[in-house]
């Protein structure tokens, strides 16, 4: 009797992991994404200021977004990893943000979302949505925190060069913080229940998102337990509202250091994540400086090795990987838009390769998405800090401006991304499951 019901509860459990994967959109099946039948794998960007170009009226530029989502279809690129959340009104932060206060909603910002997510919807694009950050240039963690202390955000001196450590710290405490984790809890709520107000369709039913993402580059540091029960409780609640969606951390990985308290096995060992994400940086990893031309040579090394690993420990968990951050200044660190690239084209195309051959070679490497798409934006202050009646480029407000946008008048980068999105889009519609 005792054997018949454990193995009637096994069954069920397995009957409901089935149902759950079949009710998504975009599915995991033999350690690939698939969807509709056919392979899922794809060259995608990092456009997380979709959504404010998204917004109505002057807030926005409508027009413009159109135009940068065609762009980018015209080159093949099938996904966007976007900003789907962004939170109070800090220094070294975009502005406007959705959540103003613990349950306070700007609509424009809202309505901005809703515009983007219809009109990739109408190119057939497929959206990562990031829901939280651990940087505070979308407000994120730190800004639960400081909403659940009733206290102002510590914030790095970015310009000064001063440390970090003290924002790390603060940010850290989101993890063991139940007030601020029940704030984030309660908008997750209310953002995958939306209706979209274009279309009407409500988010946790909406094909063009691929999946929910907990957070932009979380990190445990000297608490990975804290931070890996977060992780297991988060996306378990995301879950229980939404089956039809796939749910991801959005982590590095491994990074390049080991004490940011991170690891690509154990961050996604949850049940509940359907897939592993890694990040890539050479530069913020000081594997290659642009003005010492020599270590770009060993930081393609590194990052062969790099990436290796992550493969092995996606492996172990029998999960697809994701490469979706990665990119390299403009030649010698220049901002300026109309600077050399020749090292970023060499980037990406190695980036690229390396993808197309875990593509097709059945890999468990799914797809990769560079960063970061500006377009036709470029900065008002090459080198300086965002400010907010700037163009929205590709970097966000934390960072310089033009470090690692990639423009619409970059037409050697460009060719590369076609070539290879074309190439991945082939082997998508020459299989069929």
């Amino acid at each position: 009797m005792v054997k018949f019901l454990l193995s009637l509860m096994i069954g069920l459990i397995f009957s409901f992991q089935l149902v759950s994967q079949s009710r998504k959109f975009v599915k995991v099946e033999d350690n690939g994404f698939y969807c509709k039948g056919k392979p899922y794998k794809y060259l995608g960007a990092n456009f997380w200021q979709g959504m404010y170009l998204g917004m109505p009226g002057e807030a926005g530029d409508r027009e413009l977004l159109k135009k940068e989502l065609d762009h980018m279809q015209s080159l093949g690129i099938t996904n966007l990893r976007i900003l789907g959340s962004s939170e109070g009104n800090g220094k070294y932060q975009i502005t406007p943000t959705l959540l103003t206060a613990p349950g306070e909603y700007n609509q424009t910002v809202f309505e901005g979302l809703d515009f983007l997510l219809d009109e990739m919807r109408k190119r057939k694009m497929k959206a990562v949505v990031v829901l939280n950050n651990f940087w505070m240039w979308s407000g994120g963690m730190p800004q639960y925190v400081s909403w659940s202390n009733n206290e102002e955000v510590v914030l790095p001196n970015i310009e000064g060069g001063g440390s970090w450590n003290d924002f790390i710290n603060y940010s850290l405490r989101f993890f063991e913080d139940s007030s601020a984790q029940a704030i984030f809890s309660n908008h997750l709520t209310v953002l995958i229940n939306r209706k979209n107000s274009v279309n009407g369709r409500k988010y946790k039913k909406d094909p063009t998102i691929m999946a929910w993402q907990l957070c932009n580059e979380p990190r445990g540091y000297h608490n990975p337990t804290a931070y890996r029960k977060w992780i297991s409780s988060t996306a378990a609640f995301i879950q229980g509202i939404d089956e039809s969606h796939m749910v991801c951390l959005g982590a590095e990985g491994d990074t390049g250091t080991e004490y940011s308290g991170v690891d690509l096995y154990e961050d996604n060992l949850s049940d509940h994540l359907d897939y592993a994400t890694t990040h890539l940086w050479i530069q913020n990893w000081s594997w290659f400086d642009p003005q010492d031309t020599a270590s770009f040579t060993q930081a393609l090394e590194k990052s062969k090795e790099y990436l290796t690993k992550q493969i092995e420990k996606a492996n172990m968990l029998n999960k697809p990987l994701v490469v979706e951050e990665f990119g390299v200044s403009r030649d010698l660190g220049n901002f300026e838009s109309r600077s050399a690239i020749s090292y970023r084209d060499e980037y990406y195309q190695f980036i690229f390769n390396f993808v197309l051959n875990q593509v097709s070679n059945n890999g468990i490497i799914q797809g990769c998405n560079f960063w970061s798409w500006s377009g036709r934006s470029v900065p008002a202050n090459p080198g300086g800090m965002w400010s907010s009646n700037d163009p929205l480029t590709g970097d966000p407000p934390h960072e310089k401006q033009g470090w690692y946008s990639v423009y619409s008048h970059d037409e050697s980068t460009l060719e590369i991304i076609e070539q290879y999105s074309n190439a991945i889009n082939e082997f998508n519609n020459n299989r069929n499951r």
